[in-house]
């Protein structure tokens, strides 16, 4: 059994985004149920209480692509919290290499041109971690584009985006390192940038990134 563990946002459309990639990982033969850490219900605690001891291991994925507070924090602590026991967790996504082939994907798709400036665009956060996490993804996306990737974030961290934009002489192109649609992604396409790649979102690379999570776990586990 897989819970696919997702920030939560009060955009629909975000949920939408994570309910069908858990089904892409379901119709490959797996179990998932959804939870949330934040904004939005069922949290994890709820879900891996309503399971019923009959459904083998347990692994908690964490959709989430930098290693933040709710990945090393409020998610283990919602584990903690329910009442029931072996329950693995597993690495974060990112910033794995089926995200940034995603995120190239996407941006080449919003109408990328190899003469634009690349603005790697993130949620933000104040652990220096996920901050690490975000600086290795424009790394391996300018390595796989060709061109030098600056990072602007959406919130909390600096500079935005919208500041790299007004400060660029020439088109900018933002490649959205966002799972899903919500407010930090709307914060994105009103920078004034001249492409604004849409998020990951459910697609066949990331489900295959939650099934190596979810093994990496069981073997971790069968080894320890």
């Amino acid at each position: 059994m897989i819970v696919l563990a997702a920030h939560g946002t009060r955009d629909p459309a975000g949920a939408v985004v994570i309910e069908a990639l858990a089904a892409l990982v379901r119709a490959r033969g797996y179990e998932v149920r959804v939870a949330y850490a934040d904004v939005r219900a069922p949290d994890v605690t709820t879900v891996l209480d309503s399971l019923s001891l009959g459904c083998g291991p347990v692994v908690v994925v964490p959709a989430f692509l930098a290693s933040g507070y709710h990945v090393r924090t409020d998610i283990p602590a919602q584990v903690e919290a329910s009442e029931r026991r072996n329950v693995l967790m597993a690495e974060s996504f990112g910033p794995a290499r089926e995200l940034v082939d995603v995120m190239a994907e996407r941006l080449y798709a919003a109408g990328y041109h190899e003469s634009d400036h690349v603005v790697l665009a993130a949620a933000g956060s104040n652990d220096a971690r996920a901050l690490s996490d975000v600086d290795n993804a424009a790394h391996a996306l300018a390595l796989r584009l060709g061109t030098p990737v600056r990072v602007g974030y959406a919130a909390t961290a600096s500079p935005s985006v919208a500041d790299i934009v007004e400060q660029a002489h020439g088109r900018v192109a933002v490649a959205s390192w966002l799972l899903a649609p919500g407010l930090f992604h709307r914060r994105v396409t009103e920078s004034g940038a001249g492409v604004c790649a849409a998020p990951l979102g459910a697609h066949p690379g990331i489900a295959d990134l939650v099934l190596r999570r979810y093994h990496r776990a069981l073997r971790t586990a069968a080894a320890a």
